[in-house]
């Protein structure tokens, strides 16, 4: 089996695979907070529990490691983690490691491991041209092009660092749920908060993607990250959900970095 990491800023999605693409989907996910302190014998055990239920260890029925690292600390801790654990090193998503994405970017070095990662699923899944909206810490858009390309894209405030920040400077307001108002227009402030984040951010989404369809010309819409099903089905250009499109990137890319 394969075993998959993507550690954002704010959550740790791990998934559990069949070695090679063609034996079948992923068995198993799991989202956690990232915890930016742990060392490698705290993820070790924090991983032993997940393989565990699946009578899975590290070091037993696990034939690989594949990587997607925002936090540097974690990902140096998930090195230290499989050296003392896991019998071989890891393919830790970074400068080096094939993608088969082109990457035109101005420094290729900059783009986020998690981007490169979505958009090599999204070309897989899709072909090009494509957009993949990641709905993570930050809102992120990637682009492909219909030559398989990696473009480049754009970043936005996420929706929960957007909202802690209105709270933070706006003492009269209070957290609210993350669900649709009754209609666009709020009739209290509640629903004036969740007519704002949901139908406004739906609505960024759209003029965003427009606006790189004028560029690229017609292309597939792909939704991914944990509050893409908050945001997606309110967007009128938005055609697939993909929960996992990350991890089915990782997938890829592990194949392409080992002997088969």
């Amino acid at each position: 089996m394969l075993l998959i990491l993507d550690v954002g800023n704010t959550q740790t999605v791990v998934g559990l695979a069949p070695t090679h693409i063609d034996d079948g989907e992923l068995v198993r996910t799991w989202r956690l907070a990232t915890a930016p302190d742990r060392t490698g014998d705290e993820l070790y055990l924090v991983v032993e529990q997940l393989l565990m239920s699946w009578n899975l260890s590290l070091s037993s029925g696990i034939d690989g490691v594949v990587v997607s690292s925002g936090v540097p600390t974690v990902t140096a801790a998930l090195r230290d983690m499989c050296d003392r654990y896991f019998h071989s090193a890891p393919v830790i998503l970074g400068p080096g490691v094939k993608t088969g994405l082109p990457i035109l970017y101005d420094n290729p070095r900059e783009v986020g491991a998690d981007r490169i990662a979505n958009s090599v699923g999204a070309l897989d899944l899709f072909g090009g041209p494509s957009v993949v909206v990641d709905f993570g810490t930050a809102t992120t858009f990637d682009v492909v092009s219909e030559q398989g390309e990696y473009l480049g894209g754009a970043i936005f405030p996420g929706i929960e660092i957007s909202i802690d920040a209105l709270f933070r400077r706006a003492a009269a307001l209070g957290r609210v749920d993350l669900v649709p108002p009754r209609g666009v227009i709020g009739k209290n402030t509640n629903e004036a908060i969740q007519s704002g984040v949901i139908f406004g951010y739906s609505g960024m989404i759209d003029a965003m993607c427009r606006r790189f369809e004028a560029e690229v010309g017609e292309a597939t819409i792909v939704a991914t990250g944990g509050l893409a099903p908050t945001i997606a089905p309110h967007s009128e250009l938005i055609e697939r959900e993909e929960p996992w499109l990350t991890l089915h990137g990782l997938r890829l890319i592990y194949e392409k970095n080992v002997d088969t």
